[in-house]
């Protein structure tokens, strides 16, 4: 009875939307337990999935249908806002298992806690949800059965945190340094950043201590060193 509703993983069919660097790390991962992947993404070129060793569906409702497990990976927008609706749902597979780690907006929850009690969808596992901070026991979710919710968390591990600092001190140091940052995108202008800095009147003593061991970089005129 614990163990009821339980499927073997091999031979069945895991469903991708959204094919970008994490959708593609997944399906890497997925076929050596004995998935086959198929999945859906409007916005890649043709023959990627030749190259991943991937089946494409042409539309979203091909993924749905032939899917076993649907997992979601790409971004939130005005167009797929609660891509995952009743009428959606209705498409899946009787069944179907639902997993979702990219952004909470695109399920409609109301519509997955109906499905999740009448079985059509088998379980669910959320680890990010239409309002955040999540909670449980106020949310559409609190009744529904065989769904798995996660706090969205992953990026406040130890070790994403320690490269988060090391990646600001970089950047800093570049900058002070007369680079541009390597991480600045969409920037106007971008070129007059080196323009506004005032180097000579940069005091070193001021500069962060976890900046320290910059000596390798090229120090602009007047500036010796960072700070010790």
């Amino acid at each position: 009875e614990v163990a009821g509703g339980a499927v073997r993983i091999r031979g069945e069919t895991l469903g991708i939307m959204g094919l970008g660097r994490i959708g593609q790390a997944v399906a890497l991962r997925a076929k050596p337990f004995g998935f086959n992947v198929i999945f859906y993404d409007p916005y890649l070129p043709d023959g990627v999935e030749r190259s991943l060793g991937l089946q494409r569906m042409a539309t979203l409702q091909d993924l749905l249908m032939h899917s076993d497990c649907i997992t979601l990976h790409c971004s939130l927008n005005e167009h797929n806002h609660h891509l995952i609706n009743d009428f959606t749902i209705k498409q899946m597979r009787q069944g179907c298992f639902l997993v979702n780690t990219a952004r909470g907006g695109l399920i409609e929850e109301k519509a997955l806690a109906q499905a999740l009690k009448e079985g059509r969808i088998r379980g669910a596992a959320l680890d990010v949800h239409e309002s955040e901070p999540f909670s449980f026991a106020n949310g559409p979710l609190k009744d529904a059965p065989n769904v798995i919710c996660t706090p969205h968390t992953a990026w406040y591990s130890e070790q994403a945190s320690i490269e988060s600092r090391e990646d600001a001190a970089k950047e800093i140091r570049r900058a002070i340094t007369g680079h541009i940052p390597d991480g600045l995108r969409n920037c106007v202008n971008k070129e007059y950043l080196l323009l506004a800095a005032q180097w000579s009147g940069i005091d070193p003593a001021a500069v962060h201590p976890e900046l320290n061991g910059a000596t390798a970089y090229r120090f602009p005129p007047g500036v010796v060193g960072v700070g010790t």
